[in-house]
């Protein structure tokens, strides 16, 4: 792995602690991803308390496995972005419609208000808001089984 010119630990408070390659601490920073649909394990900042960067990761992965969990951790902590698996049934093809679909997190039910609260992404990937303004991810829609394309289609 790559030489990290920082540290990252948690206090007694359990907040991450930057201390740079100069030996400056910085409490209570928090790490944001900068594509994170798109590219999550790509381009991440950690930023202190006031929103200011004071470290930026090219990529989780040329990280140290012990710094790469503790932010994965942060990230996981701070996130919900549920992937939609399987699309189990719409309540209508008009909107707003109820929509129960199975989730990396189980089972749950949303209401769409509207067509354009599906948006494509790239590579066939679906971000889906629900009337709370929640996002769903599908990662690839083709992956999807056939029902679940096929209940898909009539919105897209």
């Amino acid at each position: 792995m790559n030489e990290t010119p920082f540290q990252l630990e948690r206090d007694a408070h359990g907040q991450l602690v930057l201390t740079s390659a100069d030996g400056v601490r910085h409490p209570g920073v928090v790490p944001v991803r900068a594509f994170p649909i798109a590219a999550p394990n790509e381009g991440l900042s950690l930023v202190d308390g006031d929103g200011r960067e004071v470290a930026w990761v090219a990529s989780l992965d040329s990280l140290d496995s012990p710094l790469r969990a503790l932010i994965a951790d942060e990230l996981l902590s701070r996130e919900f972005t549920p992937v939609i698996l399987r699309i189990v049934s719409v309540s209508t093809f008009s909107t707003p419609s109820i929509w129960q679909v199975e989730t990396d997190r189980g089972l749950t039910l949303f209401v769409l208000k509207g067509e354009e609260d599906i948006r494509r992404l790239s590579e066939g990937a679906l971000w889906i808001a629900d009337s709370h303004g929640i996002p769903f991810i599908v990662r690839d829609r083709r992956a999807l089984d056939r029902r679940s394309r096929r209940l898909l289609e009539r919105f897209l």
